[in-house]
C-alpha cells in the first residue's frame, strides 16, 4: 500500500500500539464474562474495575459515575433520551444549532413524545454565548445539551458558564465531549456538568467503545434492558478488551496532554502561515479557544469535494465537513449556522492534525492544496478568456 498522509483525525485516530497490546490478553486468553462468579472471571472483572478507575481519574470523576457504552452516539442518545424520560413534566430541551447529529436527531425523536426543542444560535465564530442560553431557558427546561468542542470547526464552548445557567433553572446539563476528550484538559467537577459523552476511537482507543459520565444523583433512565450490568443502567456483557484499550489510550493521552497540545499547535500555526504566504484566498472558521489541529478552511470559488478527491489522489486524507456526513455532499448545518459567505462555503474542507502528523506532512498538504487551487484558478481564467474572445467574434 502506498504511504498516505492521514489528516482526518477528527473522524478517527490511529489505535495506540500499547493500548492494543493491553487489549490482547482479553481477546485471546482472559476472555471470560466478568459477570460470572467463578475464578476464571476474576481477571476480566478486575481489569474492568481498574479501567473504570483510570477513566474516572482522567476526568476527575468517581469510578461509579462512569458507564461504558458502544461509543459517542450511544452516549449522546442515552443522555438526551434517558434524562428527558426521567424528568416528568419538564418537556423543554435546549441544545445548539451546531451539535453533532447524535444530539440533534435524539432531540427530534423526542418530538413524538411531546417534547419541544429550542436551538441556541451560535455566533459567527461558532460560539454559544451564555446570554443566548439565559434568554431561552425556562423553568420548564429539563435538560440543556451543548458540546464541549465542535467536531467541524473546533471551537471550544464556555461550558462552565452554560452549566451554571442551566442549574439555576433546575435543568440538567449534558456536554458531548467526543471531539475534546484526550485533546484538552477536562475536569467534570470544575465544569460542573451532569452528563458527559466520550468515544475511544477519537483519542487513539478502539472503535465501538465509549463512556457516559453520569454525576451521582442525576436522574437517568436505563437505556438497554436485560441484565444488571453498569449498575443496572445498561444491560449487556461488557466488551472487556475494548474497555481496557480505551482506558489505556485515554491515560496515555492525558499524561502527554501538554506536550501533544504544544506540538500540534506548532503544526497548526505552520499550516495556516504557509497558506497565507501562498496568497491563496481562504478563511479559517472558528476562533480561540480552539481544539489544536482542527483546521476548518473555506477557499473562495473552489469545490471542497473536488479538493478532497484531488488530495486523495495525492495520498492525502482530509474531510469536507462532518465525518458522519461523508456520503453526502450538501453543506453541513454547522457551516450554515456560522454564516460563511456564499463565495467560500462550498470550498470548505477540514484538516485535523494529531500527534502522529509531522511538519513534513504539513508541507505536503500545503503544497498539494496550493497546486490544486492554482491549477483551478488558471483553468477558470482561461475559460473566462475563451468565452470573452468568443463573444467578441459574435456578430
Amino acid at each position: 500500500m502506498t504511504e498516505i498522509i492521514y489528516a482526518d483525525n477528527a473522524a478517527t485516530t490511529k489505535l495506540d500500539l500499547e493500548a492494543y497490546e493491553a487489549m490482547k490478553p482479553f481477546l485471546l486468553n482472559d476472555y471470560s464474562n466478568p459477570s460470572q462468579p467463578y475464578s476464571f472471571s476474576r481477571r476480566a472483572k478486575k481489569a474492568m474495575k481498574e479501567a473504570r478507575e483510570i477513566i474516572a481519574e482522567c476526568i476527575n470523576a468517581e469510578p461509579d459515575e462512569i458507564c461504558f457504552t458502544s461509543g459517542g452516539t450511544e452516549s449522546d442518545n442515552w443522555a438526551i433520551k434517558g434524562c428527558a424520560f426521567s424528568l416528568g413534566n419538564k418537556k423543554n430541551i435546549v441544545t445548539s444549532n451546531i451539535e453533532h447529529h447524535a444530539v440533534i436527531r435524539s432531540c427530534e425523536f423526542l418530538k413524538t413524545f411531546g417534547y419541544r426543542t429550542i436551538y441556541l444560535k451560535a455566533n459567527k465564530n461558532g460560539i454559544i454565548l451564555p446570554e443566548t442560553l439565559n434568554n431561552e431557558i425556562s423553568e420548564n427546561t429539563g435538560i440543556v445539551s451543548v458540546m464541549l468542542a465542535n467536531n467541524e470547526i473546533g471551537t471550544i464552548q464556555p461550558i462552565k458558564e452554560l452549566a451554571k445557567i442551566a442549574h439555576k433553572k433546575g435543568a440538567l446539563f449534558h456536554t458531548d465531549a467526543v471531539q475534546a476528550m484526550g485533546h484538552i484538559p477536562i475536569d467534570v467537577k470544575n465544569l460542573d456538568v451532569d452528563l458527559l459523552s466520550a468515544s475511544a476511537h477519537k483519542f487513539n482507543g478502539p472503535k465501538g467503545i465509549g463512556f457516559l459520565y453520569v454525576k451521582n444523583g442525576s436522574k437517568l433512565l436505563s437505556y438497554i434492558n436485560g441484565g444488571m450490568q453498569e449498575n443496572g443502567l445498561r444491560a449487556g456483557t461488557e466488551n472487556i478488551a475494548s474497555i481496557v484499550g480505551m482506558a489505556y489510550a485515554l491515560k496515555r493521552n492525558v499524561e502527554e496532554l501538554t506536550k501533544n497540545i504544544n506540538y500540534i499547535r506548532e503544526l497548526d500555526t505552520e499550516m495556516v502561515t504557509q497558506l497565507k504566504k501562498a496568497n491563496i484566498d481562504f478563511i479559517r472558521n472558528g476562533i480561540e479557544p480552539h481544539l489544536p489541529g482542527n483546521i476548518s478552511l473555506s477557499f473562495k470559488g473552489i469545490s471542497g469535494e473536488m479538493l478532497l478527491h484531488r488530495l486523495d489522489l495525492m495520498g492525502i486524507m482530509v474531510s469536507t465537513g462532518s465525518a458522519c456526513d461523508s456520503t453526502k455532499t450538501q453543506i453541513s448545518h454547522v457551516l450554515k449556522a456560522i454564516n460563511i459567505h456564499q463565495d467560500y462555503i462550498e470550498g470548505t474542507i477540514r484538516i485535523s492534525l494529531s500527534k502522529e502528523n509531522t511538519m513534513e506532512d504539513v508541507n505536503c498538504i500545503v503544497s498539494g492544496l496550493t497546486k490544486i487551487i492554482l491549477q483551478s484558478d488558471k483553468k477558470s481564467k482561461n475559460y473566462s478568456k475563451y468565452h470573452l474572445a468568443k463573444n467578441m467574434l459574435l456578430p
